[in-house]
């Protein structure tokens, strides 16, 4: 597998993973505002995924649906926090915001890729994901200040995720590759743009990080290794394409 290859499925596998996560609460959310916001950014990332999943069937991969609905768990490469339950809203929300604003960060980066097609899709994608931080951003910001339980609750989320949410910025077997030609800035330059804005977002906040140095990284998304939530979920998402594969997206 190539640096570009690799770097395209896990960006693509994060965001078809989370997408279909995010999915789950239509019908759910706690207000029909949440409800639909959820929803919306679902579609926005599995479309995602399809545009950078198409993106991997010019380099040679199989098309879009093969990869999407018929590998194997260990063959996935999203980090293992898009593929947790989405439990309360206030795992979701949490997971949302650091999830998400990594996300945001990436593709700012990617735009100045010196492979052109990803810098042009990041281009577009970057408005849709302005859209999913100012939301994250909005209700963390409010729920983070408000009363003693949403504040509690987020908190003891904000710790639960924090070691899988270091699990997105796992090194790739080719991050000197990519670094060298140009194709990505590389993920402890995005890890360090991360951590800012993360503290930015929450100083207004009564939430409280741990020190950075403290956290033990849940990693192995990377390299296909995976909490048994992952196999479940993708058997869920595959059981049309398996009964009937001609349907599209």
């Amino acid at each position: 597998m190539t640096a570009l290859q690799e770097l395209l499925y896990k960006i693509a596998d994060d965001q078809l993973i989370i997408g279909h996560r995010n999915s789950e609460w239509t019908g759910f959310g706690p207000l029909l505002e949440e409800d639909i916001a959820f929803s919306s950014m679902a579609q926005d990332k599995v479309g995602q995924s399809y545009a950078l999943y198409q993106m991997l069937n010019t380099l040679g991969e199989p098309p879009p649906d093969t990869v999407a609905f018929m590998r194997e768990a260990s063959l996935f490469r999203n980090c293992q926090l898009v593929e947790l339950p989405n439990g309360e809203y206030d795992f979701s929300l949490v997971r949302h915001f650091l999830f998400d604003t990594a996300e945001a960060l990436r593709f700012e980066m990617l735009i100045q890729s010196s492979h052109i097609p990803l810098a042009d899709l990041a281009r577009k994608i970057r408005g849709e994901l302005r859209y999913h931080t100012l939301h994250a951003n909005t209700w963390i910001r409010q729920l983070g200040s408000a009363t003693e339980e949403s504040i509690t609750r987020l908190q003891q989320s904000l710790e639960f995720a924090i070691p899988y949410a270091l699990g997105i910025f796992e090194p790739s077997p080719y991050e000197d590759e990519l670094i060298d030609q140009r194709i990505f800035a590389g993920e402890q330059a995005l890890y360090t743009r991360w951590q800012e804005v993360v503290e930015e977002v929450l100083r207004p906040t009564q939430l409280s990080l741990p020190a950075w140095g403290s956290i033990t990284p849940r990693l192995g998304g990377r390299q296909g290794q995976h909490t048994e939530h992952l196999t479940s979920l993708l058997d869920e998402m595959s059981e049309v394409f398996r009964i009937d594969p001609a349907a599209e997206w």
